[in-house]
């Protein structure tokens, strides 16, 4: 068994091993495949991005051992070398403690450790799908592309303090769209005849606003600084999406290696963007119905053990509920119905087995059985 000094010996490469990866984002490839990480994985700690991209850059998923067993029914390959990511360790306070510590947190973090997971790569077994995959799948339609952008838009103008509104291209002097910090006002190339290029510039330009506004602490940045940033930040939303709108120019972020300090705040900065697009354009693609056209895996029902039976019942409901679409909620409708139909059938069974094996008990008339007899 590896002694204290050893283990934290092997802590301390862990993250030295990540933090010369982070320093070698010094060409445009590299930087794109760290934004790939960062957009498969916006949900988790950018301590814990930076470790996945230092170990394994082409993860796309990660669970632990067990869970990948008992939630996605696949099964780690034998000899595959763990991705490490860091967890926190979390005590549950006694009302002493919280008296002591002067605060009312339940909870607080005490420390924390490193656990084992695998990327989907790294197992095999039934087909893992993400609602990406369907929304990537909606998003090939171009109509559905401009609805994101108009809802994008809207939920802006609507929900923020930003103001967005669209000019023709030839007023903006070559540029796609801009942010003005002085009025807080997005405005956009309208005449652009690509929908999915207007969607990724509102990402770059909200960007903008959001990293250097006039309260930034980023406003003073050169210009080509701004620039990488805002582009990383709209190269992670479209990733997200899996819309493809070709090129970016992310060669500008070399400058920054020159200051380990200014890289990771840069990107924590970008991370922290990234998060809130993400977010946001979730939550608008549920709403405009491109998340509900989700499949289940090419299951022969009668094979699916009653659990699973139920948790499809359980999200094919949710999805009905949801479903904006008239056919695409017909559809949903009938994948609801044949559940059902297995589930009543299996517990017909079940009580036809149970009747059999268990002879009728006779009940002692009731009182109101033998008023009616009268």
């Amino acid at each position: 068994m590896p002694s204290k000094a050893d283990v934290n010996a092997w802590k301390a490469q862990l993250v030295a091993q990540a933090e010369q990866q982070i320093l070698k984002l010094t060409d445009s490839d590299r930087f794109k495949q760290y934004l790939n990480t960062l957009a498969k994985f916006h949900h988790y700690s950018a301590r814990n991005i930076d470790l996945i991209y230092a170990q394994n850059p082409q993860a796309t998923q990660v669970a632990g051992f067990k869970q990948w067993q008992s939630a996605f029914n696949r099964t780690v390959n034998r000899g595959e070398k763990a991705i490490r990511i860091v967890a926190p360790i979390i005590k549950k306070l006694t009302p002493d403690d919280q008296k002591r510590l002067d605060i009312t947190d339940e909870r607080v973090i005490i420390g924390y450790r490193y656990l084992p997971v695998f990327d989907v790569s790294q197992t095999s077994g039934e087909p893992v799908l993400s609602a990406k995959d369907f929304v990537k799948e909606n998003l090939a339609d171009h109509q559905n592309v401009t609805s994101l952008y108009n809802a994008f838009k809207d939920y802006l103008n609507q929900q923020t303090d930003l103001k967005v509104s669209e000019a023709p291209l030839e007023t903006l002097n070559g540029a796609k769209g801009y942010f003005q910090p002085s009025t807080n006002e997005i405005v956009i190339g309208g005449d652009e005849p690509g929908n999915a290029l207007k969607l990724k510039t509102l990402y770059h330009e909200y960007a903008h606003s959001q990293l250097h506004g006039l309260k930034s602490a980023f406003k003073d940045r050169p210009r080509a600084y701004q620039e990488t940033q805002a582009e990383a930040v709209a190269y992670v939303a479209m990733q997200n999406i899996g819309v493809d709108t070709g090129n970016y120019s992310l060669g500008y972020v070399a400058t920054w290696a020159k200051d380990k300090a200014v890289i990771h705040s840069a990107l924590s900065e970008i991370q922290q963007v990234s998060n809130k697009v993400i977010e946001l354009s979730d939550g608008l693609t549920k709403q405009l119905g491109l998340q509900e056209a989700q499949k289940e895996p090419a299951h022969d029902l009668k094979k699916l053990s009653a659990q699973e039976l139920n948790k499809s019942y359980q999200s094919l409901q949710q999805q009905v509920q949801q479903a904006k679409n008239p056919q695409q909620k017909s559809e949903l409708q009938n994948k609801l119905n044949d559940i059902h139909h297995e589930i009543s059938k299996r517990t017909q069974k079940q009580l036809q087995v149970f009747a059999e094996e268990n002879p009728p008990i006779k009940q002692p008339k009731s009182e109101l059985d033998q008023s009616l007899k009268r």
